[in-house]
């Protein structure tokens, strides 16, 4: 079992020289945000991801949460450590002082998220969904539903949750049932059954806050006819004191693939009288309302994806750094060495260890824009800013988590059978990933919303403008020097092929939707492996600069430099045959009927 160091020299790194910390720190609202308050907070986050979360990741998982008539039981632990958790304000991070959060940077709590998810995936679901329920409160809740809940969701006292799907419905949330009934009051009494809803029961905190998607008497049709609703498992009363116990319950919790530890949950709403509820927002935009939550999941899912590969890299680098097998290659009658020195798990290790840096560098990028679109003082910069965070967003959701499912699946090859036996811990990596290409709408999902809301629909603005600031770093990429030189032909390569591919999106979308929607998927990873790479050269170049000051921290330039030069063989030479996909392959795609399946 391996235990989780954060790699805080990386997140150090990417925060200060390729997301601008800087930058950051100086928007309004970030007076107080220093370097040293940053370090001081990575520091404390380290500690309690390393000594209280992931201690408790592998008995979680073995344990499981359990279903009672009276509640959900976590597993042993689970409650203290939310306790702790709390009790240490990382809940409040990035939150609005004005309901006692500390309003840090998004950049920073990106950072302390993925320590989070790398120490414990199932435990880090609570306070995510909580984050997400918070902030649409915060934008679309009236003023008595924020002074009620708001500062117990903030401090952690009390969760949240989101309440989309049905058992007909799936993804498709024109098909929800769920009903509101108006009592004239202000109130509504809610009836209905929502299925995947994560800690939608526990015994963490005494009170869960749902938001609920449900119809009204006279909804139109589809989604235009979805509101939201802001439902307690137990009613609050006038003073902020705890009421009767709400009309919803957990009927039953799923058996999982992986986060066994996380209660995923069937809830009840209505089975007795009806759950009382209150409206967010004007009624028929619940969707519209529950996407605030959905981007900020989703962004936090991608996370998921960062923070899994990370775990598993550190896993199956231990792993063979210990274990002997063998003799070195190409060296007769040679001792028996640790299976790093063998050239293939080599081959693995660079290929987890330079994808979770691009991963990294990517996702830290994203973050620090949306603290400048939401909060630089020029309208320009926040509207720019914001187009390239809705332009990515699919792309960290999608692409980080098709990465881990790979990585952690790396991790398992590098044990060998070893990986395949549950008590090395890697097979849990493996499971724990596989839920992060479905949360919050599939890669498809995801590819389509790329394609289709982010390009298509904007005739590329956005995109094209990425691709030219990718062209920039391209060009300062020193062909005279053998690594750099490499680095620049896979990222000019990478960059045409996304070139092409969105040429043919463009040519194609609005007049054949279908062709191309089969290549959304490999798009989606084509522009994520070039992003990926557009950041790793940025590095390669920060690294080379450091090393030609001799500025200090040799090692870590050198071996930064060597991972970029590796991403851009590896990684970044798949770029155009994900293109050639995307140009060339509906038609093989769409050939044959539904009978000849």
């Amino acid at each position: 079992m391996s235990n989780y160091a954060a790699p805080i020299r990386d997140m150090q790194f990417v925060m200060n020289e390729l997301a601008d910390f800087d930058a950051v720190a100086a928007l309004p609202g970030n007076e107080e945000v220093s370097v040293d308050l940053v370090d001081a907070i990575l520091d404390e986050a380290s500690k309690f991801a390393g000594e209280v979360l992931a201690p408790l990741n592998w008995s979680g998982d073995q344990e499981g949460a359990t279903w009672t008539k009276e509640g959900v039981r976590t597993a042993t632990g689970w409650k203290e450590a939310y306790k702790q958790f709390s009790a240490s304000g990382w809940t409040a991070l990035a939150c609005d002082p004005a309901y006692g959060g500390q309003g840090l940077p998004k950049l920073l709590s990106t950072a302390v998220m993925e320590m989070w998810k790398s120490a414990n995936m199932a435990f880090s679901l609570c306070p995510m969904l909580t984050t997400g329920a918070i902030e649409s409160l915060m934008l679309r809740g009236s003023d008595e539903q924020k002074d009620m809940y708001l500062p117990k969701m903030v401090s952690g006292e009390w969760t949240g949750t989101m309440n989309l799907t049905e058992p007909q419905a799936g993804s498709d949330l024109a098909a929800v049932r769920t009903r509101a009934e108006p009592q004239g009051d202000g109130t509504y009494r809610i009836f209905g059954q929502k299925i995947f809803i994560t800690y939608g029961e526990h015994d963490m905190t005494d009170n869960i806050v749902h938001l609920v998607l449900a119809r009204l008497p006279d909804a139109p049709e589809g989604v235009k006819g979805i509101s939201l609703f802001v439902v307690p498992k137990f009613l609050v009363n006038a003073d902020g004191s705890l009421g009767a116990r709400n009309d919803v319950h957990c009927v039953s919790i799923e058996h999982k693939l992986g986060i066994h530890a996380s209660p995923t949950c069937v809830l009840a709403f209505g089975d007795n009288g009806g759950a009382i509820g209150t409206l967010i927002g004007e009624a028929n935009r619940g969707l519209e309302y529950m996407f605030i939550m959905m981007n900020e999941a989703r962004f936090a899912v991608g996370m998921e994806g960062l923070a899994l590969s990370e775990r598993a890299y550190q896993h199956a680098l231990q792993y063979a750094k210990d274990r002997i097998q063998g003799t070195e290659a190409g060296v007769r009658g040679g001792p028996k060495v640790s299976i790093i020195h063998h050239a293939d798990v080599r081959r693995m290790l660079m290929s987890m260890k330079s994808k979770t840096e691009a991963m990294r560098a990517l996702a830290y990028v994203v973050g620090a824009a949306t603290d400048l679109a939401h909060h630089h003082t020029d309208q320009s910069v926040r509207a720019q800013k914001q187009a390239f965070v809705d332009l990515m967003i699919p792309v960290v959701k999608g692409w980080l988590t098709e990465n881990s499912i790979d990585v952690a699946s790396t991790g398992v090859q590098v044990h060998g059978g070893m990986g395949f036996i549950e008590e090395t811990g890697a097979a849990q990596h493996l499971r724990d990933a596989r839920i992060t290409t479905i949360y919050e709408g599939t890669t498809a999902i995801q590819a389509n919303d790329l394609i289709g809301r982010k390009i298509a629909r904007e005739n590329g603005v956005t995109i094209k403008a990425l691709i030219a600031e990718m062209r920039a770093v391209e060009g300062r990429l020193d062909a005279a020097d053998p690594a750099l030189a490499a680095i620049r032909r896979s990222l000019a390569a990478g960059i045409a092929a996304v070139e092409e591919a969105v040429g043919y999106i463009l040519a194609t979308y609005n007049d054949d939707i279908k062709a191309a929607s089969v290549g959304s998927v490999p798009f989606l990873k084509l522009l994520g492996i070039v992003a990926g790479g557009w950041q790793m050269a940025r590095a390669a170049l920060v690294a080379k600069e450091k090393l030609t000051q001799s500025s200090g921290d040799k090692d870590f330039y050198t071996a930064k430099l060597a991972t970029a030069h590796f991403y851009a063989d590896h990684v970044l030479s798949e770029a155009s045959g994900l293109a050639y996909t995307v140009v060339n392959g509906a038609a093989s795609a769409l050939a044959l009927p539904d009978d000849l399946f």
